[in-house]
């Protein structure tokens, strides 16, 4: 059976926007893949391991080929049962809202604990880094207040460029995007928005 991820990174539930486009987008793969399992993970229910010093210290352990202490063993074990969870499924779905031209730091956390060296990236001094998260499709829906589609607001959208990133260095080629902008303006204006976003993920999805 394929497994689908959906990663929820919105506190705001029926006021979210991007919530609502990544709805419309899993209501229409349903549809069209109902054999399929969904899987949603909302990073605002669920307790992250905290990213602190004996979690580092674990890191740099297994990054320079050293074992780890008791407490750092521990520690490194939840970032591995978060990274197991992430990599068991085959395609994934990320609904991101922007805040402060960036993403919601509930997000940057859960990918601070994916981008670890064995788990979804390796390393060596002859090639440098290679995802190890490949072959895999996956979409990411944005909410944006404003629109950032103009040469003048480009640098200021974090968000994406960021996103983009951090998949692409896990082993992601396969990227696809929907953006909801903007979503602060005119009522009719946002109403419009809103309805072109949602009908572009619901064809995303129909053969995602």
């Amino acid at each position: 059976m394929t497994k689908l991820l959906y990663i929820e990174s919105s506190p705001r539930k029926q006021r979210s926007k991007s919530i609502r486009l990544a709805q419309a987008f899993l209501d229409e793969y349903r549809a069209a893949h109902p054999d399929d399992e969904i899987v949603t993970l909302d990073l605002w229910s669920r307790t992250l391991p905290e990213f602190d010093g004996d979690t580092i210290d674990a890191k740099y352990s297994v990054m320079h080929g050293q074992d780890p202490t008791d407490d750092q063993r521990r520690a490194w074990q939840a970032v591995v049962d978060i990274c197991d969870e992430f990599k068991s499924a085959d395609k994934y779905v990320f609904s991101v809202p922007m805040w402060n031209f960036s993403i919601p730091y509930r997000l940057k956390h859960y990918i601070d604990l994916l981008a670890q060296p064995g788990q979804t990236f390796s390393f060596s001094p002859e090639t440098g880094y290679t995802g190890l998260v490949t072959g895999k499709p996956v979409a990411v829906l944005y909410a944006r207040g404003g629109d950032y589609r103009s040469d003048e607001m480009q640098p200021f959208n974090h968000q994406q460029s960021y996103m983009e990133l951090m998949l692409g260095f896990l082993g992601f080629t396969d990227i696809h995007t929907v953006a909801m902008q903007p979503v602060l303006a005119a009522p009719e204006d946002v109403a419009r928005t809103e309805a072109e976003a949602i009908a572009h993920a619901r064809q995303l999805a129909n053969g995602f």
